[in-house]
């Protein structure tokens, strides 16, 4: 009864916080990935920066953006010469074919004859080797074009010059191309997958979406949003917050290091469930790190990508829910399992009984309930600690979200207090 009961309110909170998208959140800010004057932000080669455009030469193959993306608004302008063929990459992890292990959309001459005899998605605006786009929408060779390109989890739809010429659900084209890795991702770089020919691209802006939230379905769960989506209102820091950003309902740590980079809430709470959405933004440096057992006990060293953060509980460092790509997966208590003065119990009990992390880039969703000293934690809908005991954790004290090295956002911050 007690299993049924947690996998109630899991389910509960995952409907009341994935509500359906509505293109209407379009209504966005946004900000710019090319600054108009050189490639900062940027990595590859044979492209060059000329009259405020980047430029695609005939070297040029795939230029990615640094930074990493999962649900966005991506709003460009294009200029094609004769004949020319590019793409935009999105959701690509950086290795391998862009078109395969993310998902390139066509960047095309349509009009040139060279081209008549190509397959429908071939044309420009198609999701290659998966779904066509309408023709007739380009304007003539050598002026510009405005696109937009929306994703939101496995919505995609794509609009040139004012008009869509392509929607997809992501899901359905992974059942339909079950040997495409790309239309599986969730999250990844974006960039232009060139083929030598001259194109141009300048207004390139992007504004970031978290995952839906039902505020009015989690507000009639009790639950109230502890960051508001644009200020800090609530949280404690440092008087530099260089490294922390609050942008388009998303909180964002750059990564970078500061003097201060954990953030605490202004108020304490006893006991509550707390939610939220997390994902990783950047690459870490690879490190070797211990293989956590299911009791909690360490077994030789692996090599990994570090990526590090965590959710600190009632005011103490100790208390604090890891969020990480170790073996063991994210939702462990280190401070405990590591604490020679623990039982064997306590080890175990806070050792997650399986890793739900999703590929890094992509949101996870972690719901913690704290009760007196028991602790349960959900990852991406999967009781990961389960009524874990941890002796000693203070009564009450702020909630914290820390920084560890590794650049990451969080989104959709809401408690209960029980």
């Amino acid at each position: 009864m007690t299993h049924h009961k947690t996998f109630t309110l899991v389910v509960c909170i995952t409907s009341l916080i994935g509500g359906a998208f509505s293109f209407a959140q379009e209504v966005m800010s946004q900000r710019p990935l090319f600054n108009g004057k050189d490639l900062s932000g940027w990595k590859g080669d044979g492209y060059v920066v000329e009259d405020g455009a980047i430029v695609c030469t005939p070297g040029g193959r795939n230029l990615m953006t640094e930074e990493t993306f999962a649900n966005f608004v991506l709003d460009f302008e294009f200029k094609l010469t004769p004949g020319a063929n590019n793409g935009l990459g999105i959701h690509y992890p950086g290795t391998g074919d862009a078109a395969y292990t993310g998902m390139e959309l066509q960047i095309l001459d349509s009009t040139d004859p060279q081209y008549k005899d190509l397959k429908d998605y071939q044309f420009h605006g198609g999701l290659y080797t998966m779904a066509p786009a309408k023709q007739g929408v380009l304007k003539p060779v050598g002026e510009w074009n405005r696109e937009r390109v929306t994703v939101m989890g496995p919505t995609l739809k794509e609009e040139l010059n004012g008009e869509i010429i392509l929607r997809a659900n992501l899901d359905d084209m992974s059942t339909r191309f079950p040997a495409h890795l790309g239309v599986k991702r969730r999250a990844g770089h974006i960039g232009w997958l060139g083929h030598g020919n001259r194109v141009s691209f300048r207004n390139i802006r992007i504004a970031e979406l978290p995952s839906v939230a039902n505020d009015k379905g989690i507000k009639a769960d009790g639950f109230t949003r502890i960051f508001d989506g644009s200020t800090l209102n609530g949280w404690k820091h440092s008087p530099d917050l260089s490294n922390w950003k609050a942008v388009q309902g998303i909180l964002k740590h750059n990564g970078k290091p500061g003097t201060i980079n954990d953030l605490w809430t202004e108020k304490s709470y006893k006991d509550f469930t707390f939610v939220c959405d997390w994902r990783w933004t950047g690459r870490g440096p690879m490190k070797s790190q211990p293989v956590v057992m299911p009791d909690g006990s360490e077994n030789g060293r692996v090599e990994i990508e570090e990526l590090d953060s965590g959710i600190y509980l009632r005011g103490n460092t100790k208390s604090q829910i890891n969020l990480w790509n170790w073996s063991v997966g994210s939702g462990e208590v280190y401070g405990y399992r590591t604490d020679s003065k623990m039982s064997a119990e306590v080890k175990a009990g806070v050792t997650p009984k399986a890793k739900a992390d999703r590929p890094s880039g992509e949101w996870n969703r972690t719901m913690i309930t704290l009760k007196g000293d028991r602790l349960t934690v959900t990852l991406n809908g999967r009781v990961v600690i389960d009524k874990a005991a941890l002796p000693g954790v203070p009564a009450t004290g702020p909630i914290g979200l820390q920084h560890h090295g590794a650049a990451i956002d969080f989104a959709n911050l809401w408690i209960k207090e029980l």
